[in-house]
């Protein structure tokens, strides 16, 4: 461990959490040099949904490297990003409806996507200002760190933040609360002090915020406001996209028609860099290379991305597979709230894309110390880092995930343990 500390940044995170140098990965599986053998339920945090080393997926990129096809490739037409965008629109596009979309290639980061949808957003409104939601979370470049809600990250930036307003989410005041009438009113009234944006950016499932859920009556209320202001609806789908919530977009159903959709993570297959931005056709207003980016021409991740697609999303088989195991982790998690009511926790989520929160302060990030231990990779986030998250792959097997939420139960039950222990203790 010693060439870590000395030479990698202090800014490193998630290895602080888990200490010990992986060799092999294989689907929902992490191996050690010292042959430890780890679940997997953080998937790059969402760039894994098809798991580590997915064989089918893997084959396709094996392919593409022995036949020398382009790898790096800027935005030149290669038979790689043929196949990609005709899979996408053929089995993603098309069948929503979205055929019209036109699809541009940003730098290989989410933050990218981002970046390119809140300036076209400015450019095709000639408005300044950008919309984004307590809690969420959009990127660590200066556009989408302004755009995002926690206080660590916004204060690495150095600069001043500006360009954004923040309104509030769905239950962020609490389920009694109509932030949608409160974003109304700020909106339609000339002394609000509030500027009409040019765009709104949201997570319909906030993932860092700590699993927020947008209703879809209330995404399409939110979408009527944008509607009637002229404002474009910008859908970050980083991490909640790509079936994570139990269809591929997390949008799917809500009846809602976004003008802009990033998206990134698990699009690029096997956990290859790569982010896209979807626009409606009428927004493509870029002059030519006025965003770019050295990297936008990933053709591995096109292959990849391809082969993901045209195997999970060909028909609605795989869709309806992941929802039937999220309702195995709601269940589970359903279980230890039962089993700890002292904790007062709560459990919410979509597909498989849930959250434990745990509202007793540190109390999350001891039970991810606890589940590591015991051979569960999972993190905690949202606000204080409450909310444990699940990530896990979508395609881990049912007995796997039942035996890694039985760790997770485990890990919970001891840290209740402890606590209920120093309590005792206090009170003598």
């Amino acid at each position: 461990m010693k060439i870590f500390h000395q030479m990698e940044s202090e800014v490193r995170g998630y290895c602080r959490d888990y200490p010990v140098v992986f060799t092999r990965a294989l689907g929902s599986e992490m191996f050690t040099e010292e042959g430890l053998r780890f679940i997997d339920f953080l998937g790059g945090a969402g760039a894994l949904n098809y798991g580590h080393n997915n064989p089918l997926i893997k084959q396709a990129v094996i392919d593409h490297l022995m036949r020398d096809g382009v790898l790096h490739g800027l935005d030149l037409h290669t038979d790689a990003k043929k196949a990609f965008l005709g899979a996408l629109r053929k089995h993603i596009l098309e069948p929503r409806e979205m055929g019209e979309y036109k699809v541009q290639f940003t730098g290989p980061t989410g933050t990218n996507a981002v970046e390119a949808a809140m300036k076209l957003a400015r450019k095709v409104t000639g408005r300044n200002d950008i919309v984004s939601f307590t809690n969420g979370y959009h990127g660590m470049t200066l556009g989408a760190i302004a755009a995002t809600g926690n206080s660590h990250h916004r204060g690495g930036a150095g600069v001043a933040l500006g360009g954004t307003t923040f309104m509030p989410f769905q239950g962020y005041f609490g389920s009694e609360a109509d932030t949608i009438a409160y974003i109304e009113r700020l909106l339609d009234d000339p002394s609000s002090g509030v500027d009409i944006p040019a765009a709104m950016i949201i997570e319909t499932v906030q993932g860092e915020g700590g699993v927020n859920i947008a209703s879809p009556e209330w995404m399409r209320k939110l979408q009527d406001i944008c509607r009637r202001h002229g404002i474009l609806l910008i859908v970050d789908d980083i991490q909640a996209g790509c079936g994570r919530t139990g269809s591929f977009f997390s949008f799917d159903g809500m009846d809602i028609e976004p003008d802009l959709v990033t998206l990134s993570k698990s699009i690029g297959g096997i956990g290859l860099p790569m982010a896209i931005l979807l626009m409606k056709p009428e927004h493509d207003q870029w002059a030519v290379g006025e965003h770019n980016g050295t990297f936008r021409g990933n053709n591995l991740a096109f292959a990849a991305a391809t082969a993901a697609i045209e195997k999970y999303w060909s028909n609605g088989a795989f869709a309806a597979e992941v929802k039937e195991k999220g309702a195995i982790i709601r269940q589970h998690l359903q279980w230890i709230k039962a089993d700890h009511p002292e904790l007062g926790a709560k459990v919410r989520g979509r597909g498989m894309m849930w959250g434990l929160d745990l509202p007793r302060p540190g109390m999350a990030a001891e039970v991810v110390n606890a589940a590591y231990e015991r051979g569960l990779i999972i993190e905690n986030c949202g606000s204080g880092g409450s909310v444990i998250k699940f990530l896990g792959p979508l395609t881990t097997s049912v007995e796997l995930l039942e035996e890694g939420l039985g760790i997770l139960r485990e890990a919970v039950a001891a840290v209740a343990a402890g606590v209920d222990a120093k309590s005792e203790a206090s009170s003598c």
